[in-house]
């Protein structure tokens, strides 16, 4: 059967929803026992810490997916193994890309706020996504035209799940992190006119409160550093499958597997309903802050 038709994929889907309450347990094992007496090896790397809970979680999502789904039609993009000096593209239409813990720095400091991420890109866009939220106990999912749903672990159950509808700015609320935010960033959503912030950790815990209507609107503008695709992938499946829209603020759509993981520039995600105008601002704004006439 061909990969991309929708009985595969959702053979597919489930294989990784499995996957990802596996490695869910791993990192919340790590973080109920080894992080609770502050046992975790931590690593500082470049781009951030790196802990032994990521590297168990990356060694299962990657053996348990290849195990199953095999090297000759995937490939496979993770933070944890990806070579970022090389940058070079994966020579595969299919290929699947991993963040075994996004949000490690809250996984440090125990607030909770951190997940994991797996998708599957087909040419650069995905086409399957997930982002569990051990915390939550949370998996939500999305399958390229097929909606998007939240799986509980409690008692499994699978609800459809869609962002807010409100759709003026004035009403929408701003999702960021607690900190991170350089003055160029915080000069920008000073600037947005909407109705407020609210504070979550990890890119996929920020994009969960879209889909659970706490918040409307994500933005990522990078720096001196920037997001990767692993940060993205997932998440935005799991966005724009529930109705919102997720594209750099010119409108473009956001490619991975490109070589360069690094994603710069500035990234929009909304709940849809006034994305375009919301990108209009931002695009006036920061030419304002940039001195750009």
């Amino acid at each position: 059967m061909n990969i991309n038709q929708p009985e595969r994929l959702r053979e597919i889907m489930t294989i990784a929803r499995s996957i990802a309450w596996g490695a869910s347990d791993i990192l919340s094992s790590y973080y109920h026992g080894k992080a609770k007496d502050n046992e975790l090896d931590v690593q500082d790397k470049k781009d951030g810490p790196v802990t032994e809970a990521d590297l168990a979680a990356n060694h299962y999502i990657l053996e348990n997916l290849q195990a199953e789904l095999g090297t000759q039609d995937f490939g496979y993009l993770s933070e944890e193994t990806f070579d970022v000096k090389k940058a070079e593209a994966i020579n595969k239409s299919w290929v699947w890309i991993i963040d075994p813990l996004d949000g490690t720095r809250d996984f440090i400091d125990k607030t909770g706020e951190y997940c994991l991420h797996i998708a599957l890109a087909h040419e650069g866009r995905p086409m399957i996504g997930i982002v569990a939220i051990p915390e939550a106990a949370k998996l939500y999912y999305a399958v390229k035209g097929q909606g998007t749903f939240v799986q509980t672990k409690a008692d499994q159950k699978v609800t459809p799940i869609q962002v807010s509808q409100r759709k003026n700015p004035e009403e929408l609320y701003l999702i960021v992190s607690r900190s991170h935010r350089d003055d160029r960033f915080q000069n920008l959503i000073d600037s947005l006119p909407l109705k407020g912030k609210k504070y979550m950790g990890s890119v996929g815990g920020k994009i969960s409160t879209i889909l659970e209507q706490q918040s409307d609107v994500y933005i990522s503008l990078s720096g001196k550093s920037a997001a990767k695709d692993w940060d993205f992938a997932a998440p935005e499946l799991i966005l724009t499958e529930a109705g919102g829209k997720f594209t750099y603020h010119t409108g473009e759509p956001v490619f991975y597997n490109q070589g360069d993981v690094k994603k710069w520039g500035c990234i929009m995600a909304t709940n849809g309903h006034c994305h375009d105008t919301l990108c209009e601002k931002t695009t006036a704004i920061l030419k304002e802050i940039d001195g750009e006439s």
